[in-house]
C-alpha cells in the first residue's frame, strides 16, 4: 500500500503492486528512477532495475511465498519448482543466485524452513513431526540434523528456551 501510495503521488499509475515488484503504465527516465528511489528508500524500499537483481528479488520472494504463506509445499522439489516457474535450468538460477547474494540458493531455502520451524516451534500448535511433514522434510531426524546445523540447538531446546531467536526475514 505504501509503495502503490508512493508511485501515485510521483505521478504514475500502478498497473500491479505486489510484494517485491510494482509495474507501471510508462518507462521512467533516468532522473525520474532517480528520484523515485530516492523516495522508496525513505520507507525502507529500493528501486530494483537491473534484470538479474529483478529475478533474484523474484526468486527470493518465491520462496518465502512458499515457505512462509503455503499451508503445505508443493510434493516437487524447490530446484524443479523455481525451474518450471522461471523458465530457466536450476544451476543457471542457483549460480546467479550465488553470484548475487553470496550464499547458495540451497541455503536461503534451508534458511528459510528453519525461520518458519522456530516460528512453528515459538507458537507451539504442531508436532515435530507436524512440522516435518509441512515442510517437507523427510523425517523428524532431518528437520532436527539441519535445525541443530543452522541453530546450534536442537528443536527441543530450542522450544525449551522460548527466547526470540527469530531473524527478521529481510535480514537473511
Amino acid at each position: 500500500m505504501m509503495v502503490k501510495s508512493e508511485l501515485e503521488q510521483f505521478g504514475l499509475h500502478p498497473l500491479t503492486v505486489e510484494l517485491g515488484m510494482a509495474e507501471v503504465d510508462r518507462d521512467l527516465t533516468s532522473e525520474e528512477k532517480k528520484l523515485l528511489n530516492e523516495r522508496l528508500e525513505k520507507l525502507g524500499f529500493e528501486l530494483i532495475d537491473d534484470k538479474r537483481t529483478r529475478l533474484i528479488e523474484s526468486i527470493k520472494t518465491t520462496v518465502v511465498e512458499l515457505i512462509h504463506n503455503a499451508d503445505h509445499l508443493p510434493k516437487m522439489t524447490f530446484s524443479e519448482y523455481l525451474s518450471e516457474k522461471f523458465h530457466q535450468d536450476y544451476s543457471s538460477l542457483s549460480k546467479l543466485f550465488s553470484e548475487v547474494q553470496g550464499m547458495t540458493l540451497e541455503q536461503y531455502v534451508i534458511n528459510q524452513k528453519i525461520e518458519k520451524v522456530k516460528e512453528l516451534l515459538v507458537y507451539d500448535e504442531h508436532s515435530l513431526s507436524e512440522i516435518a511433514h509441512q515442510l517437507n522434510y523427510s523425517s523428524v531426524s532431518h528437520l532436527s540434523k539441519q535445525f541443530k546445523k543452522v541453530t546450534g540447538l536442537t528443536p527441543t531446546h530450542f522450544k525449551q528456551v522460548k527466547e526470540n531467536k527469530r531473524i527478521p526475514l529481510d535480514k537473511l
